[in-house]
């Protein structure tokens, strides 16, 4: 008998029992039929009360494919490979545990792929939901170290050192296990540690299998964001992990490559420095220093 599974929503979850409910609940009302779909969440060693909100969940909503799972190796890659490792799917969708489809969501993402035979990927919009609201420091440049991220007014293939983010990723499953999924040196989070750069890390081996990636603006989530924890050591700790988890993946291809990008985030760097007098004369002095110390913090990552 055919099974009727067309798509495997993996949430990995960690500390977030005030958004996960959202999270689920934003999937639950879905314009696809259940019976097309799985979600599986994965959670990652949470010490707050996220196992009970899941479970409850799950419980008050019969007749859905939900399933709940735990990781204890922590670290995001370790979590998304252990979703994906129980995905019935001919196709997997990861969402963070602090998101919110649209309710055409999935049926889009169906739609996308039966136009697009020849995808390997697919990447969507993130759109940021602050609480209570956006700061005045915030700037385009900045923004997607919260999770904003909006590619392309239309359907595109990603250029060659662009990908999606992994929050509203989607690949074709034989295509995850052909590359053996996200390489585990690239962790995510690890306590205060952040090694970050995994979903660059996956998009990059994916695209040297011959696949295409395309991005579909339609496809959108929007991404919680509390602007009281972005404090300075937390933008601290997500652009270190970009640089810190840059240094972990260029590092195999040699030394070489590794001072080459050395060199590369000393020009953007330079580049930062410029945009940020430029925001200074325009008359947007609260984003000058943000801007400057993003590139810094990166560089700092890189050279740790």
């Amino acid at each position: 008998m055919h099974d009727p599974l067309q798509i495997s929503v993996v949430i990995c979850t960690y500390n977030r029992a005030a958004y996960i409910q959202d999270a689920m609940d934003s999937l639950y009302q879905q314009t696809l039929p259940a019976v097309n779909w799985e979600l599986i969440i994965v959670n990652n060693n949470s010490t707050d009360n996220t196992e009970t909100v899941c479970l409850d969940y799950i419980r008050a909503h019969p007749g859905t494919n939900f399933y709940y799972f735990n990781e204890t190796r922590q670290g995001a890659s370790f979590a998304r490979n252990t979703g994906a490792g129980y995905a019935r799917s001919p196709l997997l969708c990861f969402m963070d545990d602090d998101a919110i489809a649209e309710k055409e969501y999935l049926q889009r993402i169906i739609t996308f792929f039966d136009q697009y035979p020849d995808a390997g990927g697919l990447g969507g919009r993130i759109i940021p939901k602050y609480i209570p609201e956006e700061p005045a420091w915030m700037s385009h440049y900045v923004s997607s170290l919260v999770g904003h991220f909006d590619y392309s007014d239309t359907v595109s293939v990603f250029s060659a050192n662009k990908y999606p983010l992994e929050s509203n990723m989607i690949i074709r499953k034989k295509d995850f296990d052909a590359i053996g999924g996200f390489d585990t040196a690239l962790p995510g989070v690890v306590g205060t540690l952040r090694i970050g750069g995994e979903g660059k890390d996956f998009f990059f081996r994916l695209k040297a299998l011959g696949r295409t990636i395309y991005y579909d603006p339609s496809v959108r989530v929007q991404h919680v964001v509390e602007t009281a924890k972005l404090t300075k050591d937390y933008m601290y700790r997500v652009a270190s992990g970009i640089g810190r988890g840059e240094k972990v993946r260029i590092i195999k291809a040699g030394k070489f490559a590794y001072y080459k990008k050395i060199v590369e985030y000393f020009l953007k760097l330079a580049a930062a420095v410029l945009l940020g007098v430029i925001y200074f004369l325009q008359g947007h002095p609260a984003k000058t220093l943000p801007v400057i110390r993003f590139r810094i913090d990166a560089l700092k990552g890189l050279l740790t």
